[in-house]
């Protein structure tokens, strides 16, 4: 007997239907799956059989073939496993089949359990552009599958409760409030003493979108400053969080019960980390920190002990917002805009600019140093700060900082202006202007001009730092609440690219 059930599988973020097919055919007994199966799927025979027979059904001794169709697309992961044993069932005559198909994915366990399974939200938005509007998940998936919307979702703890399902005798789930999934709300600015020159560049960084470098002598306070850039940054516009969200149920980063990512994602890889763990790949390519930080933030920590071939990856990400990674079978594509935050020690010993700490490395080492940062990225960062030491009267002062939130309302201010006059753009804040956009938004007075010219001239900028420098200075503009660019304005943009001055003045 003939049965299919609907499922889905995944390539890169995105999901494809897949029908699986079940015929009981002549031979001796025997499990067939075809299809292009990866070795997963293939040993899912196993599951499914004690599955099926801890469930209270039999597996009947005949010759089953399983094919999963279209047979030209290779498919991967376990989420086949429910589809494929409730397609079983109904060849072997013991579950009747539906008026209408219900797709569904899960992996079983032996005991006849339903197990989660990674882009489940990539898959209900599959099966609702395909005519769908019911579908049948793992219980721990149940809000990640609602928050698509429009389509009614049966969560599933056994296969008992998938049979009662496909007999009409279930409701499907209401989602209430899911489990919180932020990850800047437990860091405040107002812990921070001191730093206001680091804090402001931060403020602009958000309101922008810009990359920003920290560099400063050990236990200045850089990586505490990053771990709260993301208690200002402007929440997740709804299609920004959905397509965040496939991300990082297919990479296996939302948490259980958790709905959609609702705020910018903080990632921060060790700096031991691989290429392919930092852009992504594998034989079965799969995301990377920069495609988990989409949307949200990259923390680079130490960054100059990065391998170089790690740093180099990140040029084509910073310019192009996404990551293609090709196979011989297959070419995907990863979405990865995300703002860079890198942070270092200026050299070896880390106190070169420190005022009252001599520095105790040699000049040969201080110039190897240096060509460690300034090689690679430099030139695709918009803000450097120089971190340096907190004073003791800042330390010992009793002064309340000021919070994040009022901070992050300056951004939201900020980060609306922006999308009022990017209307139409493919950019939505300053840091995404293409060039056009900057002639268009980012002029300047003569005055503004002979004092752009003098800057560009002594700090030998290059032409990406030209449009950098603009960028940022529409960003202070924005924040001022200025419909030009100011003097002071540029002044303080052009201040932002103070490494190569700081390390001249140094080396000399």
């Amino acid at each position: 007997m003939l049965s299919k059930t609907i499922s889905s599988g995944i390539c890169g973020i995105d999901a494809h239907i897949v029908e699986v097919e079940v015929d009981i055919v002549a031979g001796l007994p025997n499990f067939t799956i075809v299809g292009l199966p990866d070795s997963t799927i293939k040993e899912s025979k196993t599951r499914i059989r004690s599955a099926i027979e801890n469930s209270g059904f039999e597996f009947p001794p005949s010759n089953y073939a399983v094919n999963l169709a279209p047979a030209w697309v290779r498919k991967q992961g376990v989420a086949f496993d429910l589809p494929i044993a409730i397609a079983l069932l109904r060849a072997s005559g013991q579950v009747a089949a539906p008026a209408h198909d219900t797709p569904m994915v899960g992996e079983i366990s032996l005991d006849g359990g339903i197990k989660p399974v990674h882009g489940v939200i990539a898959m209900a938005i599959a099966f609702y552009r395909s005519g769908y509007r019911r579908m049948i998940v793992p219980f721990e998936n149940r809000f990640e599958a609602a928050a698509v919307g429009e389509i009614a979702v049966f969560p599933v703890r056994s296969i008992g409760e998938v049979i009662r399902v496909l007999a009409g005798e279930a409701e499907p789930f209401v989602a209430g409030d899911p489990a919180p999934h932020d990850d800047g709300a437990a860091h405040d600015f107002a812990d921070v003493r001191g730093q206001e020159t680091a804090k402001r560049a931060l403020e602009i960084a958000a309101a922008g979108g810009h990359n920003v470098l920290l560099y400063g002598p050990p236990g200045s306070g850089k990586t505490m400053l990053a771990k709260r850039l993301g208690g200002i940054m402007p929440p997740l516009s709804r299609e920004e969080s959905i397509e965040t969200t496939m991300i990082h149920s297919v990479g296996g980063a939302l948490r259980v019960d958790a709905g959609l990512v609702a705020h910018p994602p903080f990632r921060a890889p060790h700096h031991t980390s691989s290429d392919a763990a930092l852009v992504g790949g594998g034989r079965v390519p799969s995301v990377g920190e920069v495609s988990l930080a989409h949307n949200g933030i990259l923390f680079l920590d130490e960054f100059v002990e990065f391998r170089n071939n790690v740093l180099q990856a990140l040029r084509q990400p910073l310019e192009d917002r996404e990551i293609v990674i090709a196979r011989a079978s297959t070419s995907v594509r990863f979405p990865c805009s995300f703002l860079l935050v890198s942070a270092c020690n200026p050299c070896q010993c880390g106190y070169l600019f420190d005022p009252e700490i001599p520095c105790s490395c040699p000049p040969g080492r201080r110039a190897s140093y240096y060509a460690k940062i300034a090689g690679p990225l430099i030139d695709r960062v918009d803000i450097e700060v120089l971190v340096g030491r907190v004073p003791y009267r800042d330390l010992a002062g009793q002064a309340c900082a000021e919070p994040s939130g009022a901070i992050r309302e300056r951004v939201l201010r900020a980060r609306a202006v922006q999308e009022a006059r990017l209307a139409g753009s493919p950019g939505r804040c300053n840091a995404r202007m293409g060039n056009r956009d900057i002639r268009r938004h980012c002029g300047i007075d003569e005055e503004c001009e002979r004092l752009f010219e003098r800057a560009v001239t002594g700090m030998s900028l290059s032409a990406r730092s030209y449009f950098r420098v603009l960028r940022v200075a529409r960003t202070i503009a924005d924040l001022a609440g200025s419909v030009r660019i100011e003097r002071g304005h540029l002044v303080e943009a052009i201040s932002y690219k103070n490494l190569e001055r700081n390390y001249r003045h140094k080396l000399e």
